[in-house]
């Protein structure tokens, strides 16, 4: 039977450990590699004869994270497959994690079963997420959709009142640099609030930052 090389990078001494005996106990998988962080993980790497074939990769770390080492695995050693293993339950971190591309996205708290599942899962078919990442996937893919939509609502004269709206201008100074009446931009925010679904000048800030229009 082919045992499966496995990488662990963590700067959690405790915690890699623990997960090294684990994995070690069992006879289908075999310990390659345990780093404390991307910086070192990427300099044994670059002086080892077994490369590792899945990485266990934690998130937050020093010198270079997750994020950065999955990103440079991706471009220099695309078959090795990455499952992020983290405390991170964030939907910004678990996209920017597959977009650097992890093939698996583990909460530190789940169950070993699942932790084997994953493991055999990314060596023989390529990836696996669970159906918390499937959730946040959908709940980003939902977010995203509706945000177009109102984005597509939005005129461009609107677009042109939420960039100044994000400066330090009255509604007054804004009517006037758009050349029209107090009353008319009173129109406007009330038709950007509506639109957005949104209640005051700061959730329009927020909201601009976000999609940069401003």
């Amino acid at each position: 039977m082919k045992t499966i090389p496995i990488a662990i990078v963590d700067d959690h001494t405790l915690m890699s450990k623990a997960l090294e005996n684990m994995i070690s106990e069992s006879p289908k998988y075999r310990v390659v590699m345990n780093q404390p962080n991307g910086e070192d993980f990427i300099s044994a790497l670059e002086n080892t004869t077994e490369l590792p074939e899945v990485v266990l990769m934690d998130i937050n770390m020093p010198y270079k994270n997750g994020i950065e080492t999955t990103e440079w695995l991706t471009e220099h050693h695309p078959d090795i497959k990455v499952i992020a293993l983290t405390m991170e339950d964030d939907e910004k971190i678990l996209i920017k994690m597959l977009k650097a591309g992890a093939k698996g996205y583990l909460l530190k708290d789940m169950q070993p079963s699942i932790l084997f599942q994953a493991i055999d899962t990314v060596f023989e078919k390529g990836s696996f997420y669970t159906d918390f990442v499937a959730q946040k996937l959908m709940k980003v893919q939902t977010e995203n959709a509706k945000n177009a939509s109102l984005l597509s609502d939005l005129k461009e004269r609107e677009k042109e009142f939420i960039k100044l709206a994000c400066s330090e201008l009255t509604y007054k100074e804004i009517a006037d640099k758009m050349c029209l009446s107090p009353k008319t931009i009173d129109g406007y925010r009330d038709s950007v609030f509506v639109k957005l679904e949104i209640k005051n000048r700061v959730g329009l800030v927020l909201f601009a930052l976000k999609h940069d229009l401003c």
